[in-house]
């Protein structure tokens, strides 16, 4: 312990210099200079930075659940003391078109929406009111009552340049307009109604807080949130072929969404970002791969006839927290729903057993025995399977790329004390992970549930720390500016982003009640960074070594 304190002592006083400064190079290590939004988010970390990291080192266990797709307000802005929807001002509120004029209704194209309303108001509305959690509208959110029981909603784009265009700046006025889901962006789920309220607010719930300043690390969707995740970086591809950049117009936008966008110029929306120069040199340009992209390795999307897919980004080599805890001699695990079956770990946890998982249309998709991934398995929120060092065949792999099946046996059996590795992440399996378009936030909800209740109810619960938020906005608009738009919020920021404010809670010993509001600036990096500082490893890039970790909790009230 006095080795971990020493080492625990040496990076706070390194992250503690670096917000001084103000000056470090941006996320990917080569790319610009990060720009300081800091305001005096300096002095308060250093005035409760002492104390909360000598809580943290008390923390065993650090427990990661990484869900889909949903803005703040979209999900926890009825949140009780939170900045929720109803300290929106109409400035940040009220979307306006392309020329910036504000909509009379707010177009919808959801097929649940269609004809509900003569004209929608140009306002945030409860998707309840007309997508109940028992309505027929699931998987990808066919017209009731065709569909499944659950009440989901269609898919909303959610791009790295297209969110900058959302943005616009802080003014949060364009969402609608930079969407294929046109109005749905203003949607919202009454939080109070969720599972996971429901039980934070029951009998003997865990001391918990509610981070309410908490944006996704990178501008856009899943895959490039995932690599921040785990690296604070944006994977690149260096001599990529030309057909793989995206070319956006004056307005920053690569694609037309009729007729609510039409663009000024010539455009291409494709996993990388615009070659050097751009034509807007404001925008991250050059070999970054930012939108999603096949892994190079096995699980990923097969093509025509069982073929490979015709991208593939090469395998990344830049370092990951999974690097950094190996080094350190902590042991962790990536637990993913479905993983043994994508994997081909016959026999392992989660196997569903016969080659009927690879023949079954409802559950499977179209991939060769033992490759047999379920249908709803997402192979680009698989971050560490982009890595060299996670390749098949090395022992890195087997090690700690692990099922989700396998936290919770470990998690269930805690019961004199705990079996579960010092960290781990969680990934849940499409139907279980909230995401619009396949899954019910409602189920999503209750599988978080108890995922909560398999860590809180044996031996694991009192020394460990549980942080739950979403990958990213999944297109949702939200009222409150990120770090480095329009220097609203406070936090570093840099041209890879951060993005929307997404929904976060930490669960966790310390905490000085048993319910707590933290808002403290942080982003998706916080989470690496709190990582870093409990374990004593050297950050990753800037971003994290720049950011508030989560020790602010204890702190918050």
């Amino acid at each position: 312990m006095h080795g971990q304190a020493r080492a625990l002592l040496v990076a706070t006083a390194a992250a503690l210099l670096v917000l001084a400064s103000g000056t470090a190079l941006a996320g990917d290590g080569d790319h610009g200079k990060t720009r300081a939004h800091h305001g005096d988010r300096g002095s308060a970390h250093a005035k409760h930075g002492v104390r909360a990291q000598k809580k943290l080192a008390k923390v065993d266990r650090i427990v990661v659940i990484y869900e889909e797709n949903h803005s703040f307000d979209n999900l926890y802005g009825d949140w009780e003391r939170v900045e929720g929807r109803d300290d929106a001002d109409a400035a940040h509120t009220t979307q306006v078109k392309q020329d910036g004029t504000p909509y009379d209704c707010l177009p919808q194209n959801d097929v649940n929406l269609v004809g509900k309303l003569a004209c929608w108001p140009n306002a945030p509305f409860a998707i309840e009111d007309y997508i109940p959690a028992e309505a027929k509208t699931c998987p990808d959110g066919v017209k009731d009552p065709t569909g499944n029981p659950g009440g989901c909603t269609r898919d909303l784009v959610h791009r790295f340049y297209q969110e900058q265009y959302q943005l616009n700046g802080g003014k949060q006025n364009r969402y609608t307009t930079g969407s294929d889901a046109k109005g749905l962006t203003q949607g919202y789920y009454r939080t109070r109604n969720l599972p996971i309220y429901r039980y934070l607010h029951g009998k003997h719930h865990q001391r918990y807080a509610i981070a309410d300043h908490l944006f996704q690390g990178a501008f856009g969707g899943s895959f490039l949130n995932h690599q921040w995740l785990i690296a604070a970086a944006t994977p690149t591809w260096p001599g990529a072929p030309a057909d793989q950049h995206s070319i956006v117009d004056s307005n920053g936008m690569p694609i037309a969404y009729a007729p609510e966008y039409v663009p000024t110029g010539p455009v291409a929306d494709k996993p990388l970002t615009q070659a050097c120069p751009g034509v807007r040199p404001d925008l991250l340009c050059g070999d970054y791969a930012v939108n999603t992209i096949q892994p190079p390795y096995q699980p990923y999307s097969m093509g025509a006839g069982g073929t490979p897919p015709a991208v593939q980004l090469p395998p990344q080599t830049h370092a990951t927290i999974g690097d950094r805890l190996s080094a350190a001699g902590v042991d962790w695990a990536w637990y993913s729903g479905g993983w043994s079956n994508a994997n081909g770990d016959v026999g392992g946890p989660g196997w569903t057993n016969g080659t009927s998982a690879c023949t079954d249309p409802a559950t499977a998709a179209n991939n060769k025995f033992p490759n047999c991934p379920n249908k709803y398995f997402q192979y680009h929120h698989q971050p560490f399977n982009y890595f060299a060092n996670y390749a098949p065949g090395k022992p890195a792999r087997a090690a700690h790329l692990r099922d989700e099946q396998e936290f919770l046996a470990a998690a269930k059996s805690s019961r004199h004390g705990c079996a579960l590795k010092p960290v781990s992440f969680i990934k849940p399996i499409g139907l279980e992970n909230e995401h619009p378009g396949y899954a019910s936030e409602h189920q999503g909800s209750d599988h978080l549930v108890d995922l909560l209740k398999a860590v809180n109810d044996g031996g694991c619960g009192k020394r460990t720390m549980v942080v739950v938020t979403y990958d990213e906005f999944g297109g949702q608009w939200d009222h409150v500016p990120p770090p480095g738009q329009g220097d609203a919020t406070s936090g570093p920021a840099d041209q890879h982003g951060p993005g929307t404010r997404i929904p976060a809670l930490v669960l966790s010993p310390g905490i000085r009640g048993r319910f707590v509001v933290d808002r403290a600036s942080h982003d998706t990096t916080s989470i690496v960074s709190t990582i870093e500082h409990r374990y004593g490893l050297a950050p990753l890039t800037s971003r994290d070594a720049a950011v508030q970790d989560l020790s602010t909790v204890f702190s918050a009230k």
